[in-house]
């Protein structure tokens, strides 16, 4: 793992996101073998989606963010806060322009500005807006290891790529899977399921460079990626994995996604 250290940071974001992406599309390609998903099941996933997301914010993101703004002499909470609050910021403007439906509503509650593209493309850039956060996330990570290529950093890097690959696999299949239901062929629901993770190599490798071009952004763009990830988790996963009369399985599931993350991140970090 040490040889790890000796590569460019942008070039090591771009494999983790890739990897990231992968699990997508593993997850997508449930689709050639279920045509629906038990409702208890998607809930579940979802839950155990958001818990991932919420662990990573803090030991990931927050918690190195604080650490590093110390160690550079600057107010331990300030990149912390002002971080955060920006990603929940751009994710709040985002969801306001991208057209976009969430999974089990009718059509007419989409959300963005208006449009009459097709309810299974609504559908996709829901999920996808939710991945840019991710990338960017590892992104970031990885960039870290420009000004300090430490052992610690490269495994929590991995241990943060690993969780969001885990979580992408269900979110996957909870794309293409309802898509199938939704009319489409197995071929298309599985490229559109894959092809909502394809934003994530795309946002990693931005993250990284951007970290690499202006090094006391470290803090900042750390805390930007947890605030996004944030706001996802409240405003669409939660919100999905509660919907209908079995919310404890989402709740355990968001418990089980938590406990994962955390243990990779402590074990590994």
């Amino acid at each position: 793992m040490e040889k790890l250290l000796e590569y460019n940071p942008i070039l090591l974001a771009l494999g983790a996101t890739l990897f990231t992406w992968f699990l997508t599309a593993a997850g997508a390609s449930m689709v050639f073998f279920f045509k629906s998903i038990n409702k208890k099941i998607l809930n579940s996933m979802l839950g155990f989606a958001a818990g991932v997301m919420i662990a990573a914010s803090f030991w990931s993101l927050l918690k190195p963010a604080i650490e590093m703004a110390e160690a550079q002499g600057d107010i331990p909470w300030k990149p912390a806060v002002i971080g955060f609050l920006a990603g929940g910021a751009f994710l709040l403007l985002i969801d306001k322009i991208l057209p976009h439906l969430h999974m089990g509503l009718s059509i007419d509650k989409a959300e963005g500005i208006p449009t009459t593209w097709q309810r299974s493309i609504l559908l996709v850039l829901a999920i996808t807006l939710h991945n840019i956060p991710e990338g960017l996330a590892v992104g970031v990570a990885f960039g870290a290891l420009a000004n300090n290529p430490d052992m610690g950093i490269l495994t929590g890097a991995i241990a943060l790529a690993m969780g969001i690959g885990l979580q992408n696999f269900p979110e996957g299949a909870a794309v293409s899977i309802p898509l199938r239901r939704e009319g489409l062929s197995r071929w298309k629901a599985f490229n559109y399921g894959q092809l909502s993770g394809i934003v994530e190599p795309m946002a990693g490798v931005l993250g990284a460079y951007l970290v690499l071009t202006i090094e006391p952004l470290l803090p900042y763009a750390l805390s930007f990626a947890a605030g996004a990830m944030i706001f996802v988790v409240v405003e669409e996963l939660i919100p999905e994995s509660q919907r209908g009369n079995e919310t404890d399985l989402s709740t355990i599931g968001a418990m089980l996604g938590f406990a994962t993350m955390m243990l990779l991140d402590v074990a590994l970090g």
